[in-house]
């Protein structure tokens, strides 16, 4: 199921994946960004680190490597990635999920 109209109005982010790869959907605030995310094809996110960061699958699947630990999340499940800790992994085309930013400045928004 897409996301509701008013969620894909919101701003999207500038990220460095091609727009017909991923979707993006942003609420930002002082202290965190919480982004909509939507995978047109299949992806390979590289591994990096960053602040803290939650995430829950809404649609598809998800594998990640967190810490070196890697897991395969489905719609309904949640993942919690410490501060500093690197993850990369692979999703799904049609994949949809939300994650939770510890850095309002994660991504800037387009426009």
């Amino acid at each position: 199921m897409p996301f509701p109209d008013f969620i894909t109005q919101f701003p999207s982010l500038d990220v460095p994946f091609p727009e017909d790869t991923v979707q993006t959907a942003v609420i930002r605030s002082d202290v965190g960004l919480v982004a909509f995310f939507t995978f047109l094809k299949d992806f390979e996110l590289p591994a990096h680190a960053h602040k803290a960061q939650w995430g829950t699958v809404i649609e598809g699947e998800v594998e990640l490597t967190i810490g070196g630990v890697t897991k395969t999340y489905r719609p309904g499940d949640s993942y919690s990635i410490p501060s500093g800790v690197e993850h990369g992994g692979r999703i799904k085309a049609g994949t949809r999920v939300i994650d939770a930013f510890e850095e309002a400045d994660r991504y800037p928004i387009k426009g």
